[in-house]
């Protein structure tokens, strides 16, 4: 196994063109598990820790554009009100040293059922900002995720960052493992709301071949709450909406059995957990109307 560690990222961009078989390392949180555990042998690794950039960030007026290197613990401590939801995603990542040193590009480029990072980013309607020497583009989220562990990258191509618009609603993160800390999820959901285009949007993680979103559930709940006149009036989401949406979450699933959970167990789990956050998410929004309205 060669190692090779390009100090810029144009030097990185050039090693990834001669060696398009180059696996990406930074945080190395699940490459290095994959090779002490004689899962993968690539025949190139491509340190990128050198490259200073990928671990920063920039807040915009709308959105903020993450550098994919950037550690969870940053997101945790620095962006938690413009990225509440995948700050939450941050917390339940393993355990404090991981979440040190583990970013969203990594996630991204390993493109797991099970990454933490997934059902948060589809449900702020991310983009991936990738690059080669042939130029950049900008991936949508929902465009990414292309099958079991695969993504939407040329064979050229390393992930420079993510660009996410910042949260013009609450936003909310759940997840069921077997333990409390360190276990790789059963299932997971991500809920955004977004008032300002009164949509609303999900993000499902382990619980398919690939993350996926709700978008029939996503329809309904939308309708509904644009007929009940929800978002004006800040009245409880009634309890046949929220079930019938919580269904419609469990329906979009496509699990497997393995050893950390049954398919009937995760579609389950996700209808429970799409219940729970359009609960919180809700109570969040008509607390905000309530004293926004109470400050005109």
């Amino acid at each position: 196994m060669d190692f090779l560690r390009p100090a810029s990222w144009e030097e990185a961009l050039a090693a990834k063109a001669e060696h398009p078989t180059a696996v990406p390392i930074a945080g190395g949180t699940d490459v290095m598990v994959e090779i002490n555990f004689d899962h993968r042998r690539p025949e190139y690794l491509l340190d990128l820790n050198r490259i200073g950039d990928l671990e920063e960030w920039e807040v915009g007026a709308e959105s903020v554009r993450l550098g994919a290197s950037v550690p969870y613990t940053k997101i945790m401590e620095n962006l938690r009100g413009e990225l509440p939801g995948l700050a939450l995603a941050s917390h339940t990542v393993a355990s404090p040293q991981i979440r040190n040193r583990g970013g969203v590009g990594g996630n991204l480029g390993t493109a797991s059922p099970a990454g933490d990072a997934h059902p948060a980013l589809l449900a702020a309607g991310a983009e991936v900002e990738v690059e080669s020497v042939r130029g950049s583009r900008l991936i949508p989220i929902d465009e990414f995720y292309t099958g079991v562990k695969r993504n939407a990258l040329a064979a050229d191509e390393l992930i420079r960052a993510v660009r996410i618009k910042k949260a013009d609603g609450p936003q909310q993160y759940s997840k069921v493992g077997t333990r409390n800390a360190m276990v790789i999820a059963v299932c997971a959901f991500g809920l955004a709301l977004h008032p300002e285009t009164r949509t609303v949007r999900t993000g499902i993680g382990s619980a398919a071949p690939t993350p996926v979103r709700a978008k029939v559930a996503e329809e309904f709940l939308n309708a509904a709450l644009e007929e009940g006149g929800f978002w004006d009036n800040g009245k409880i989401i009634t309890p046949s909406v929220a079930k019938q949406f919580a269904d419609l979450c469990a329906g979009a699933c496509n699990p497997i059995d393995d050893v950390r959970g049954t398919a009937s167990y995760r579609r389950h789990a996700v209808g429970v957990m799409a219940r729970r956050t359009l609960t919180w998410t809700w109570e969040s929004y008509r607390g905000t109307a309530a004293r926004t309205e109470g400050v005109a």
